[in-house]
């Protein structure tokens, strides 16, 4: 059951996004959303935000202003009317303000808007909604348009079929429980990690003794990588959203492996769904 819903906003088209679908989860299930605006403000007005000063400056002022402002102009939709929506501001950094703003507020799920990134941008600076991804306890939602989340027919989950994919597993489940929608489960098959498909069903059926897992498929696609066996597999059934869990690596670990639900996050067109291990 979802109760408290956490939105990141940078006032974007994209974070408009993320608030719309938002609002049809809280509209269904009488849960709180919980707004969420990092303001960047410059190295001294942070520090004096922070202080014990009850005159802030003028220039943060200001700022707080245009940040009210814009939350007026967001929650003036008309799909939000009669939703209960708190505002919050935090002056930390974006991952920090994000994942303490969660852990402050219980927040069930994170729904968060993002524009991807590709290439150099990618390797040096990454998007925030990786970031999230790769730090977060609760479940992630990222979308990067508009999307009726309870029109989602076909819910694709990527799995290895490991044990510790478990209880992820059954999170998504839930969700997809909760979004009404049918939930493939798909094993991609590459040249580098290939097994039989004999190997892979045995694999499968032993993950899922004792598990209730509800209005499925399994299935096996070959590509030449995963993740796009992932894009092509969601493409070909018609999915309208992508889940997948992640151990969250950070650091130099990150760098070298690289993590494959932010790479989906990033380059996804449909919503994506992620999960911590």
């Amino acid at each position: 059951m979802i109760k408290n819903i956490l939105v990141p906003t940078d006032f974007s088209e994209q974070a408009q996004s993320a608030l719309n679908v938002a609002a049809q989860i809280a509209r269904k299930n009488n849960a709180k959303i919980y707004l969420l605006h990092i303001l960047e403000l410059p190295l001294h007005l942070t520090d004096l935000m922070a202080s014990s000063n009850p005159a802030p400056a003028p220039e943060a002022i200001f700022f707080m202003k245009h940040a009210h402002n814009k939350f007026e102009e967001m929650l003036a939709e008309e799909n939000l009317k009669g939703l209960e929506i708190e505002e919050t501001v935090s002056f930390e950094g974006v991952m920090e303000g994000i994942i303490e703003s969660s852990e402050k507020n219980n927040a069930d799920i994170i729904i968060m808007g993002s524009h991807g990134s590709s290439g150099f941008e990618e390797l040096f600076i990454g998007s925030n909604a990786e970031k999230i991804v790769r730090t977060s306890k609760v479940p992630v939602l990222v979308v990067k348009e508009d999307c009726d989340i309870y029109g989602i027919e076909n819910f694709v989950y990527a799995t290895n079929f490991d044990d510790e994919d478990k209880p992820s597993l059954k999170s998504a489940n839930d969700f997809a429980k909760l979004i009404g929608a049918k939930q493939h489960l798909v094993w991609v098959n590459t040249a580098n990690g290939f097994k039989t498909t004999h190997d892979i069903h045995e694999k499968m059926d032993k993950f899922l003794e004792g598990m209730d897992i509800e209005n499925h498929t399994l299935n096996v696609y070959n590509d030449i990588s995963v993740e796009k066996g992932i894009f092509n597999f969601a493409e070909s059934i018609q999915a309208g959203l992508i889940g997948i869990s992640t151990h969250g690596r950070r650091g130099l670990s990150h760098f070298i492996n690289g993590s494959l639900s932010e790479d989906v996050v990033n380059h996804a067109k449909r919503p994506v769904l992620t999960f911590k291990i």
